[in-house]
């Protein structure tokens, strides 16, 4: 399992808005030079964000985007899934994954659901908070 630039941006995204949180809007460009990411990449990003109701956004003079959850709120797990999908390390435990013929059999299933739920538990017991305390 390998978390891919668009989790770690979403992360750098929205500990970004937490800690420029004034109450007001951020413009896009402005996360986009603090964080060295392309506006590009961030027009793909922000709306994932914005559409699970994590950051809000305003378009226009003034507008831009803010963090609406509390940065305690804002499990890592949940938002890693949300830009990543499911974090199965084996796509026989991929949520819509279909049974595999051998799970009865296979020696290394138990290692890979012990994998699976000690990365689940890691990342959901970590927040946004966390991360900006350090």
């Amino acid at each position: 399992m390998m978390i891919s630039t668009r989790g770690r941006y979403a992360l750098r995204v929205l500990i970004d808005l937490a800690e420029h949180n004034d109450g007001g809007y951020i413009p896009m460009k402005d996360i986009a030079e603090r964080q060295g990411i392309s506006l590009k990449y961030l027009e793909r990003i922000i709306p994932v964000l914005s559409k699970n109701g994590i950051i809000d956004g305003v378009q226009g003079k003034g507008g831009g985007y803010r963090l609406i959850k509390d940065p305690a709120e804002c499990k890592i797990g949940d938002i890693l899934r949300l830009t990543e999908g499911d974090l199965a390390p084996v796509a026989c435990l991929c949520k819509d994954a279909e049974p595999c013929e051998r799970a009865d059999k296979c020696l290394t299933f138990p290692l890979w659901v012990e994998f699976y739920k000690t990365v689940n538990l890691f990342f959901d017991s970590k927040t946004l908070e966390d991360i900006i305390k350090r």
